[in-house]
């Protein structure tokens, strides 16, 4: 799509806006029940295709992808009409008689960027808030993901009309045309680097903005843990998706005495979920290209490789790999791996690890093993972070009743449930004042009289 091209796509948006027909809660209702029924109706056809793309199973692109999109929808289906209510709030006595209320109202056009590790969950949930919130909206899925991009945009085509949702393709050429219009809102996943970018083209606008990104998530493993439970769960969250997922368990932060047998656990627990020969299993993803199967293969150090390490780059496949003795200043620990690569580091004390890591950009998930409920407080409490779980990795992220969302270098802004309605939502603050009295203590001239009255008022 040409400059032009988007140009006007902006500017038809914005005036099908500006007619108020994205408004009533009947409109937004039959939107999400037109998606919600397409993706039933397509399931297959967007499964075949996150395969084609990220090599994932049916069982997995439901578990990760449709199902909680069709989650989404049903949330807002559900409660949308509370949603859009005015909520009337308390009025100071010094206002009287009047009537104060704040109006849930949508931003107007709005951008959302997705990237291409979760391609269909994260164009399509973010989608669904502002749809909800009465907004129209330009999508701009990732190009690394043709095959799902190209569902995406035969679903949405058929669903609704360009006017209200739209779908742009391409690469960077498209992406620098859609950051130079002016949105009233955009909504970017992806990567700092890109998400900088965003940040700096919303400015000339002072377009507001939500960023999902990413970071180092530590995996902090005490001597109080359930190992072997520990071992199952950060297997799963960790090479979920081939290691390519933002709130994936970045590297272990593992208390000393406790390391060996957890290494030995987390061995036996990849055996398990992925069998002996993991290239081999149908169910286990690929890196989603030669360029990120190369950078992950590169921060491999064979001389602390203690499993896996094995790849093909026929398939784009790397084993589950886990390094042990890495220290902080290793190749591996400077930057996101997004991939199946997970080192290992050690610990003495508590305060050690509550140290490093808010010494380190704020991480978008923390995940924290642990019998002791105090040291959990300590954690929680004192650490800078997203979000996150107590023993358990990823599972945060998928309830509509709490908002996700990054922090510092993490990214800002949240959404999903009521959290991504308020997103893609301006809340007008209106003091609806009556006519039938008109206290004069405001106007001038000012007597002492109205000024006691006024310091009663206010206090």
């Amino acid at each position: 799509m040409t400059e032009k091209e988007i140009n006007n796509l902006v500017a038809r948006q914005r005036k099908y806006f500006q007619t108020g027909a994205t408004i009533p809660a009947d409109m937004r209702i039959s939107g999400l029940r037109r998606l919600y029924a397409a993706v039933e109706k397509n399931e297959s056809e967007i499964h075949e295709a996150l395969r084609r793309d990220l090599g994932k199973s049916g069982f997995e692109s439901y578990m990760c992808e449709t199902g909680m999109v069709l989650d989404e929808i049903s949330y807002m289906l559900k409660h949308i009409r509370k949603f859009v209510r005015e909520k009337t709030v308390w009025t100071p006595l010094s206002q009287f008689p009047s009537h104060s209320y704040k109006k849930p109202s949508p931003y107007g056009v709005t951008l959302i960027m997705s990237p291409w590790n979760y391609p269909f969950m994260l164009t399509l949930s973010p989608l669904v808030d502002a749809l909800a919130a009465g907004n129209t909206a330009v999508v701009k899925p990732s190009a690394y993901s043709p095959h799902t991009s190209h569902v995406i945009q035969k679903i949405l085509s058929r669903c609704f009309d360009p006017k209200y949702v739209a779908v742009v393709t391409g690469g960077r050429a498209e992406n620098t045309c859609l950051l130079r219009e002016h949105f009233d809102y955009i909504f970017f996943t992806g990567s700092q680097a890109v998400g900088k970018e965003v940040m700096r083209n919303a400015a000339e606008h002072l377009t507001p903005i939500t960023l999902e990104l990413g970071g180092k998530s530590p995996c902090i493993v005490d001597q109080t843990a359930d190992l072997k439970l520990a071992a199952r769960r950060i297997v799963f969250g960790k090479y979920l998706n081939c290691g390519q997922t933002c709130v994936a368990p970045d590297y272990i932060y593992c208390h000393r005495t406790v390391k060996d047998q957890l290494i030995k656990e987390i061995r036996e627990q990849i055996q398990e979920q992925y069998g002996s020969r993991p290239l081999d299993n149908p169910d286990y993803g690929k890196i989603i290209n030669e360029k990120h199967f190369d950078r992950i293969l590169g921060l491999i150090d064979e001389t602390k490789l203690v499993h896996g390490g094995k790849s093909d780059r026929s398939s784009l496949r790397i084993e589950p790999v886990v390094l042990d003795n890495v220290s902080f200043s290793d190749p591996v620990m400077q930057e996101e791996i997004f991939g199946p690569v997970m080192p290992v580091l050690i610990f003495d004390d508590l305060k050690e690890v509550i140290q490093r890591i808010n010494s380190m950009p704020h991480p978008l998930a923390l995940y924290f093993f642990t019998s002791d409920r105090t040291a959990a407080k300590e954690i929680t409490s004192r650490c800078g972070f997203g979000g996150g779980c107590i023993n358990d990795t990823i599972i945060h992220l998928a309830t509509a009743q709490m908002g996700f969302g990054g922090f510092g270098e993490s990214g800002m802004g949240a959404y999903h449930g009521k959290t991504g309605f308020d997103t893609f939502t301006h809340y007008k603050s209106i003091v609806d004042k009556k006519t039938w009295l008109d206290l004069p203590m405001r106007y001038q001239p000012y007597r002492q009289l109205y000024e006691k009255m006024v310091r009663f008022f206010l206090k």
